[in-house]
């Protein structure tokens, strides 16, 4: 096997002495492009904290929660799949609280109102509560969460219009 170490004196062993992370990180994408490898290869790497899985499984349920609106159930699946153990899917799903959750679905539904305005009330109601469910939102949770970003709408509505009509 060569040795993936640089050269005493070169740009990439100075670069490893600056910045020993990234060095070893570079490392790592090298010997899995080369060639694939098994758990028991990458061993070190685990060690120096440079493959943590718990690490992965928390920014990844912060990163899908916060931009993709996606519930505890769809990310769980999702982690899963990724090889991700139960016991640290649940420690990262566990930084996502109800309240949260449902703050993130209204935010989702508000987002997507404009969008939908023309359509039928059912219609309309029936598509954000699809939206909702494709992320992994129960259809109870995805109905109320709904009703409630349209009945904020339509309350929104009156003010405006009951504002207007003083004036």
């Amino acid at each position: 096997m060569r040795d993936s170490r640089p050269k005493p004196g070169s740009a990439a062993a100075i670069a490893a002495q600056e910045n020993p992370e990234e060095s070893a990180r570079a490392t790592v994408l090298r010997r899995l492009a080369s060639a694939p490898r098994t758990r028991k290869d990458l061993d070190r790497f685990t060690e120096v904290g440079l493959i943590d899985d718990a690490e992965y499984a928390r920014l990844w349920v912060a990163s899908r929660h916060r931009s993709k609106g996606t519930a505890r159930s769809s990310l769980k699946y999702e982690l899963r799949a990724k090889g991700i153990t139960d016991q640290d899917a649940f420690d990262a799903l566990d930084e996502i609280d109800d309240d949260t959750e449902r703050a993130r679905g209204i935010a989702l539904v508000r987002s997507k109102m404009s969008s939908t305005s023309r359509l039928e009330p059912t219609a309309r109601m029936r598509r954000l509560i699809t939206l909702l469910v494709r992320r992994g939102y129960r259809h109870g949770e995805a109905a109320s969460i709904v009703a409630e970003a349209l009945g904020a709408e339509a309350v929104e509505a009156d003010t405006l219009r009951a504002s207007t009509s003083t004036d």
